[in-house]
């Protein structure tokens, strides 16, 4: 199929660059469009997370159209939240063919929104090989179907991983330069060093004002501001509490010492002039933006919640000569605790996924393109790109790219015109089929080694690492509980656990920023704990322990 695929990239290439033939919806039939000269169906989709929109020509989609026959209108979510953006869904019974609603997802279920696809799963070899019969069953709802496919959970062969995608304390490679690449491993350090930085240079290269750290707390992305207590006290990201790994007793970490320390840090900071102003009120493309300028030097996040926006900007700017890029740091409470910002070994996220809804008209079409995608000829398209164009094969059958194919990769508007990772959709990580490359340019070890901006290879070389991964280390996988936010986020609104879940979001929402901005942090902090226990968190976080329990006990049974 390969040969195919590089003949199909010429062709449509040539119609982009000389007559823009490729994409044209005809008039008599609505679900189908027109690519290179023949028409394919049509789906739609619908996603609840903001995205990026991709050109009408772009290539890489038509050359997927060309190869499966079929082509995905895809939409994100805008300026609404994923629960408004979900509500109108449901309220108009009009769906689009696939959806992902994150954690309204078991809202579409009740509503009877969604499709079944346990016979389509068994149809299709390349789906049901996504996951073991254990993981399968997991996603059984209350009447034992499947609704939906987690799409970032699935290893193929051995792990390959080079960049942290998880949550971390991130700072730029300058602030570290600066100071002499000094040992960073707790909260007090992290922001003495950004204090003393900031005093030192205020103003960037341009005189624009540096923005020492920032925090996003827009919708649902405000665990970038919530859940950083877990990990300083050096548990992984279980996300909707802390799991003791000896008693797999439930530990809600809002309330720990370690919390109140950390909020008060940032308080002090707050007041110091360190912590953006206009943080509580800053939306997510705002704060994107504030990245890509390159002003800010440090925040938590998850490296997928920014990266793949600001980091691309900030190297098509030039800013990576300035040392604008963001490393991570292992940061706990104090000095002697073992971080577990990253653990090996994918995650299998089973509280939500792609779903086929009651308005498609052919799931099985729709099922077809899935176990397309899923194919490696296809799947290296997705996310590698196209041979001779955006990566080359040397003569070992190693995949790289030329400094240019990097440089392009980089902008965004080749991005929209030329890319098409159908990012929504199943996928794999791990090691390619061929037994050779990585599924994703990111986990293949000397591309990413090689592609590395100089001031950031410089600072991995410091810290006598060549990966992103090693710059905090790497734990095993936590026990057969991990990770137990996927409970939390599978909650019914309806059950006692999720209006308990529901109000404990809302109270944390709207207390915590006022809590990093108060004139009187303990006066604060007492009027949000008494906020925070009128919400019975005691009843939500019963229900976690019954369920790490269960999944522990489950657990045992399995391996008998």
């Amino acid at each position: 199929m390969k040969k195919a695929i590089l003949v199909l990239a010429i062709v449509l290439l040539f119609c982009v660059i000389g007559v823009g033939c490729l994409v044209n919806k005809s008039d008599d039939e609505k679900e189908k469009v027109q690519v290179s000269g023949k028409t394919y169906k049509e789906f739609t989709a619908f996603f609840a997370v903001p995205g990026t929109e991709l050109d009408e020509n772009n290539v890489i989609q038509n050359l997927i159209a060309d190869a499966t026959g079929i082509k995905v209108h895809e939409k994100w979510l805008g300026s609404e939240t994923a629960y408004d953006a979900i509500s109108e869904l449901l309220e108009s019974g009009d769906y689009p063919d696939f959806v992902d609603a994150g954690e309204e997802s078991v809202r579409m279920y009740e509503a009877g929104a969604l499709v079944a696809l346990d016979d389509y799963i068994e149809k299709y070899p390349n789906v049901k090989e996504l996951f073991s019969q254990k993981q399968w069953n997991s996603l059984r709802q209350s009447d034992g179907h499947i609704y939906w496919i987690p799409q970032f959970s699935s290893t193929y062969g051995k792990e390959r991983v080079c960049v942290h995608i998880d949550e971390a304390f991130w700072i730029q490679t300058r602030v570290l330069e600066w100071a002499g690449y000094p040992e960073i491993h707790t909260l007090d350090q992290y922001f003495d060093l950004i204090e003393r930085y900031y005093a030192a240079k205020p103003t960037m290269s341009d005189g624009t004002a540096v923005i020492p750290y920032t925090i996003l707390c827009d919708d649902w992305r405000y665990f970038c501001l919530e859940n950083a207590p877990q990990f300083l006290d050096g548990y992984p990201n279980d996300g909707a509490a802390i799991v003791d790994p000896q008693t797999y007793t439930v530990i809600d970490y809002n309330t720990t010492d370690t919390a109140v320390q950390y909020f008060k840090k940032l308080n002090e900071e707050y007041k110091k002039g360190i912590v953006d102003p206009e943080f509580y009120k800053q939306t997510y493309d705002e704060y994107i933006a504030k990245l890509s300028s390159g002003r800010v030097l440090g925040m938590v996040d998850q490296w997928w919640d920014f990266a793949y926006e600001a980091e691309d900007a900030i190297r098509h700017a030039g800013l990576d000569d300035e040392g604008c890029q963001y490393v991570p740091l292992p940061i706990t409470i104090r000095e002697g605790i073992t971080n577990q910002w990253h653990n090996s070994g994918s995650v299998f996220h089973g509280s939500s996924g792609l779903a086929i809804t009651k308005s498609c008209k052919d799931v099985d079409k729709a099922m077809e393109f899935v176990s397309a995608l899923l194919e490696q000829d296809i799947h290296d398209l997705r996310y590698w790109g196209i041979e001779g164009v955006d990566y080359v094969i040397d003569d070992n059958g190693m995949f790289k790219k030329t400094k240019g194919m990097r440089k392009m990769a980089f902008d965004t508007a080749y991005k929209k015109a030329h890319f098409c990772q159908y990012n929504y959709f199943p996928q794999w990580l791990g090691t390619s089929r061929d037994g050779i490359n990585a599924m994703k340019p990111e986990g293949q070890e000397v591309e990413f080694y090689d592609g590395l901006s100089d001031k950031v290879r410089k600072c991995l070389t410091a810290y006598d690492a060549q990966t992103y991964v090693e710059m905090l280390g790497s734990n095993p996988s936590p026990g057969p509980w991990y990770p137990i936010y996927t409970y939390a986020q599978a909650l019914s609104p309806k059950s006692d656990e999720g209006e308990a879940y529901h109000m404990m979001t809302e109270c944390k929402h709207n207390y915590l920023p006022q809590v990093v901005m108060a004139n009187n942090f303990e006066k604060t902090w007492a009027e949000y704990m008494e906020a925070y226990n009128s919400c019975h968190p005691e009843r939500f976080l019963n229900g976690l322990q019954n369920e790490v329990n269960r999944r522990v006990e489950a657990a045992a049974d399995y391996e008998q």
